[in-house]
């Protein structure tokens, strides 16, 4: 029998599945230059498996000591390594919240995630007018966007706007696509939708289903930046943002191209998937009310305070009103209407969308493509943690084979 650890395979860091999956994506984002290798995999020999306090006190740790690591750099005129010290120092105090739904304490919440902001935007400050802040208009609220160019010259460039999932920060962008694209001379425009990060915590701002509301304002106002080729737009929508990427092609088609990782038919699947026949059954005749009975008579605390967390982004106050907001959140009555080319990622053991890019595919009505990764690969599951490089060097080469052509 073969004993050695396999990495590669569920455990392979933490038996808790969901400790492990969140530790991949942070060695895949320190593969991407967020971070380090060593800094990650000493942190999690620190972490009790499955204690969400113990990953919150690793995490934040760390994240304070490369914070005054950065500040120390810029004092001593080292900008490059102020930059990489407080963007992983952002996103580690980012990451240090991914379980405070199951922390007795939620207070942490939002002192954390400011904190993790302000690492941000001293990493943003930090660019010498590379990265610069971009606001949207949106309703009663602007979305805080950030255009993040590989100079400060103004050139016109070809621009990757990346949708972001449903608790996704701002850093780890940089390590699902957008540093890589900066590295090919392309911008990379990231932004808080409703109901992501600030637009959620300090504001209350929650999702939305229909995301033609969000992209075409954010588009509307990149093509009003010299700083942006308007003829060179394209999208990514990463996570849940693979849901809202393809609802709004629906609508939108300004983007030469777009990706989606991975293709989502159906955000109410995973949702729904675990009810027991009788829930389903209530919850399919909308019977609202014993629904809520039925749930609120098998609760315990822990398994409440997880709802009531999850639920904040939807605005919604019981099970019953988060599944049946949740339930818009699909394009089956919409993909018709697509004409942009779009390439769905297709990862082996997809844990939260399990066959849906492959049916989002054969829905698509236009030109489409879909590309699979693989456990031989080390890329499987949700989005690929620990096999970024490799995906981004696929989406981008699709998305730059959709670019009018310059020239030399």
């Amino acid at each position: 029998m073969d004993h050695r650890r396999r990495i590669t395979a569920p455990g392979g860091l933490f038996r808790d599945a969901d400790f492990d999956y969140e530790a991949r994506i942070m060695l895949g984002a320190a593969a991407c230059g967020v971070g380090d290798v060593g800094l990650v995999l000493a942190t999690i020999d620190r972490i009790t498996d499955g204690d969400p306090d113990s990953w919150f006190d690793a995490w934040t740790g760390l994240a304070a000591d490369l914070s005054a690591r950065g500040d120390e750099a810029l004092e001593a005129g080292h900008v490059d390594t102020a930059r990489w010290a407080l963007v992983a120092a952002s996103q580690y105090h980012g990451k240090a919240l991914v379980f405070v739904d199951g922390m007795a304490d939620q207070s942490v919440l939002l002192p954390t995630f400011r904190t993790h902001r302000a690492c941000w935007d001293r990493f943003v400050d930090a660019s010498a007018g590379s990265h610069v802040r971009v606001e949207v208009p949106y309703e009663d609220r602007p979305m805080p966007g950030y255009l993040l160019r590989p100079d400060a010259s103004g050139a016109a460039r070809p621009t990757l706007v990346v949708t972001n999932g449903s608790d996704g920060t701002l850093p780890s962008l940089l390590s699902y696509g957008a540093a890589d694209a900066l590295a090919r001379g392309w911008n990379a425009f990231l932004f808080d939708g409703p109901g992501q990060q600030s637009m959620l915590f300090e504001h209350q701002v929650p999702f939305r289903h229909d995301w033609e509301a969000v992209l075409t304002p954010v588009l509307d106002t990149l093509l009003l930046r010299s700083d942006v080729d308007g003829d060179a737009l394209v999208g990514y929508g990463i996570s849940q943002g693979g849901y809202w990427i393809t609802r709004a092609l629906a609508f939108e088609h300004r983007l030469r191209a777009a990706v989606a990782d991975p293709g989502v038919v159906d955000v109410s699947a995973s949702w729904t998937a675990a009810l027991p026949e009788p829930l389903l059954a209530l919850l399919d005749a909308g019977r609202k009310d014993e629904f809520d009975a039925a749930v609120g008579a098998h609760a315990d605390p822990a398994r409440m305070r997880t709802l009531a967390f999850r639920s904040r982004p939807y605005a919604a106050d019981t099970l019953y009103d988060l599944l049946t907001e949740v339930r818009r959140y699909q394009v089956r009555d919409v993909v018709g209407q697509i004409t942009t080319p779009l390439l769905v990622l297709d990862p082996d053991d997809e844990q939260f969308f399990p066959g849906q890019p492959r049916e989002l595919y054969a829905l698509l009505p236009q030109e489409k493509q879909i590309l699979g990764f693989t456990e031989a690969q080390g890329a499987n599951g949700h989005c690929q943690p620990t096999g970024r490089r490799l995906t981004h060097h696929a989406l981008l080469d699709f998305l730059g084979d959709h670019l009018p052509d310059r020239g030399p």
